[in-house]
């Protein structure tokens, strides 16, 4: 029977966020499912104009996802009976732009999103233009820190280490963003408030990430 050591090899990578994605949500409500659709059009068109005001190209702006439902709420009638009522159709567009991280330019981005007469639900993230160099950087460094626990395990034991003959690794979506939130209440974005920025510097990212390893002891 083959002899063999098993160890998870933890990687970790340190970047600078580089990076930001603004994403962003439309509601429009109507009770008729065409005006519904006809506002949900508006909303965006608003939107896009106000961003090109502001020296971005229309197609900047991406759709993550579209959605439309139809909305109840439970209303009592006179006898006190509770009952779903018909509430419309709801038309959630989601999207988001992404640019390098400037911040004169995000609150540019911001104000022209205040702009927009839906108030679009707004989140932001600080991240890197090249997450596959990051992740590159956790493999490598999960891989050499497997090796190096594998050589202790073994010198300590009074064996010698042999040759791998297994990696399982969990492709997972990793979440490569920085920890550092920022937010402006409404009445901040809207002009002249939003013409000057701090100069913020977001902290950096700290990733980690596993790999196990199976060797053969010689």
């Amino acid at each position: 029977m083959t002899r063999t050591i098993t160890v998870k090899g933890v990687g970790s990578a340190t970047a600078k966020p580089d990076y930001v994605i603004i994403s962003m949500t439309l509601d429009a409500q109507d009770m008729k499912y065409e005006k519904a659709m006809e506002l949900a059009a508006v909303h965006l068109e608003q939107l896009k104009a106000s961003l090109a005001g502001t020296g971005f190209d229309k197609e900047a702006l991406k759709t993550t996802n579209f959605n439309v439902r139809t909305d109840y709420q439970n209303e009592q009638d006179g006898n006190g009976t509770w009952k779903n009522v018909f509430n419309g159709y709801i038309v959630s567009h989601s999207l988001k732009i992404a640019f390098d991280f400037d911040a004169k330019r995000l609150s540019q981005a911001l104000g022209a999103i205040a702009d927009c007469v839906a108030k679009p639900v707004l989140s932001i993230a600080f991240t890197v233009r090249d997450p596959a160099g990051v992740k590159e950087e956790l493999l490598k460094s999960a891989a050499e820190n497997a090796r190096r626990k594998a050589e202790i395990l073994c010198e300590a034991s009074n064996e010698k280490l042999g040759r791998l003959v297994a990696i399982d690794y969990n492709w997972a979506e990793l979440n490569i963003c920085s920890e550092t939130r920022y937010s402006m209440a409404d009445n901040c974005l809207a002009a002249p408030m939003r013409a000057k920025s701090i100069e913020i510097e977001p902290d950096e990212i700290d990733t980690r990430d596993t790999a196990t390893f199976v060797w053969e002891l010689a």
